[in-house]
């Protein structure tokens, strides 16, 4: 399983007032070594069909248009528009048909393995954590979080800091210093577990532990 993270302009923060990095909608979905056609995972297979945020357009209920950028993609400004908690679905019965054939015919866009795995080369330092989670992202590893919203709040409901037995401390330094939000990430990759810490300025840490279910793992 990987996260899919979808660009929503404004979205609602979940339990905790967490937010999904970047601006992003998490959203689940598989993507194993071989799928079911005997292709071998990579970021190349794994590339993910454009998606926009739901919005309509006030005044005009009942119609449905994706959202890009303060506009629809057929052409609507933003201060006319409300938008909605879900993903615009191209075939819904309500969808706008501009709308519906320019989300068919836009580009693919990378699989979250690789959007993580891109940010990590510019963000994190040069070492053994990093080679391996970037290995790992080679391979699909499972995105099970990549959030962003008050770094308390993440510190204590997802960082699963005494879960780490590699690099804790300057993880754990790297939440304590952090302001009002901060963007975590937690990459499982077979018995191991990775977590990522980014700071809005600053340097990316990488701390290691078991999965917490795993045989090597400590309670």
């Amino acid at each position: 399983m990987s996260v899919r993270l979808a660009a929503v302009p404004d979205p609602v923060a979940p339990v905790g007032g967490a937010r999904p990095g970047h601006g992003m909608l998490p959203r689940m979905i598989d993507s194993p070594d071989i799928d079911a056609s005997g292709v071998t995972w990579s970021f190349a297979t794994a590339r993910e069909p454009a998606e926009f945020p739901a919005v309509e357009v006030e005044g005009v209920p009942g119609v449905e248009h994706a959202g890009d950028n303060g506009r629809t993609l057929c052409g609507i400004r933003g201060r006319y528009l409300r938008h909605f908690l879900h993903h615009f679905q191209p075939q819904g019965l309500a969808s706008c048909r501009k709308c519906r054939a320019l989300a068919e015919a836009a580009p693919s866009r990378p699989c979250g393995q690789e959007r993580l795995h891109d940010l990590l080369l510019q963000k994190a330092e040069d070492g053994p954590l990093r080679t391996d989670l970037l290995a790992a992202l080679r391979r699909g590893a499972r995105i099970a979080i990549w959030i962003t919203g008050p770094a308390k709040g993440l510190t204590r409901h997802y960082a699963r800091l005494d879960q780490m037995t590699e690099e804790a401390g300057p993880a754990a330094e790297a939440l304590a210093k952090a302001g009002t939000s901060i963007t975590l990430a937690r990459v499982e990759d077979a018995d191991r577990q990775y977590l990522v810490v980014l700071p809005p300025d600053g340097q990316a840490r990488i701390a290691r532990g078991a999965v917490a279910d795993s045989p090597g793992a400590t309670s």
